[in-house]
C-alpha cells in the first residue's frame, strides 16, 4: 500500500469555493479509487488543501488516474485558485494503521520531520516500541517515509477532538514517560506541523 499526499496552496479567499467545487467533482472521481482523507489547513501555511489518495502501487495509481482523466467532470475546475502543488508518495511504516472512514476528529495534526540520512529504520524501531501506550491517549491516523518527494523526511498525522485535548493529551505522553520515543533529537532535523480540519466530504471527519 502507497499513499499520495497532495498539497494545493490557494489564492486568498478561494477556500470554500475550492471545497466545494472538488467535492462536486469527487463525486465522479470516487468510482475509480476513493479518497482516504480531505483537509484544509487552519494553523500553519495557510490556505492549503490537503488530500490523501491510497493505492496498492505505482502501477495502480497511473493507471487509475489515466482511466479519471478520461471522466470530462475530473480533475476539479479550480485551476485558477491553485498557486501551487505538492505531490509525495507515502510508504507506511509496518505498524501504522490503515486508513479507514470515521469520526476521529474534528481536529488533525500533520507532522512532517526531516531526519539524517539512514535514520528511517532506527526512528522505526523506537517508534513501534512505544507507540502501544501513545495511541491509548489518541489515535495514530498515518505514519510514513516519503519514498517519492523530498528525501530522508517522515509524516505522521494524529487524530483530536479538540485543540484542547491536543494540549493535554501531549502534555500527559510526556509526563508519563510514553513520547516522544528515544533518539529523537539526534536524528531530527527540521520538524514542522499543520492542524488541519476536514471538508464536508472527506471521509473522515
Amino acid at each position: 500500500m502507497i499513499y499520495e499526499i497532495r498539497t494545493y496552496g490557494l489564492a486568498v479567499g478561494s477556500l470554500a469555493e475550492v471545497e466545494k467545487r472538488f467535492g462536486e467533482a469527487y463525486e465522479h472521481r470516487k468510482q475509480y479509487s476513493e479518497l482516504a482523507g480531505f483537509w484544509h489547513t487552519e494553523i500553519g501555511p495557510l490556505n492549503e488543501i490537503i488530500h490523501v489518495w491510497p493505492y496498492q502501487d505505482l502501477a495502480e495509481r497511473f493507471r487509475v488516474r489515466a482511466e479519471a482523466f478520461k471522466n470530462p467532470n475530473w480533475p476539479p475546475k479550480i485551476r485558477e485558485f491553485i498557486r501551487s502543488m505538492h505531490s509525495e508518495i507515502l510508504i507506511p511504516f509496518p505498524f501504522s494503521p490503515p486508513l479507514r472512514p470515521g469520526k476521529l476528529g474534528p481536529i488533525y495534526e500533520m507532522r512532517i520531520y526531516t531526519v539524517r540520512p539512514g535514520t528511517i529504520p532506527d526512528i522505526m524501531k523506537s517508534w513501534e516500541t512505544r507507540l502501544p501506550e501513545r495511541v491509548k491517549l489518541s489515535p495514530l491516523i498515518l505514519a510514513g517515509n516519503v519514498e517519492l518527494g523530498e528525501a530522508n523526511r517522515f509524516i505522521h498525522i494524529w487524530a483530536y477532538s479538540s485543540l484542547d485535548q491536543r494540549e493535554a493529551v501531549r502534555a500527559k505522553a510526556v509526563q508519563g514517560g510514553t513520547w516522544p520515543p528515544p533518539g529523537g533529537a539526534e536524528r531530527l532535523l527540521t520538524m514542522t506541523n499543520k492542524i488541519l480540519k476536514p471538508s464536508a466530504f472527506s471521509s473522515m471527519q
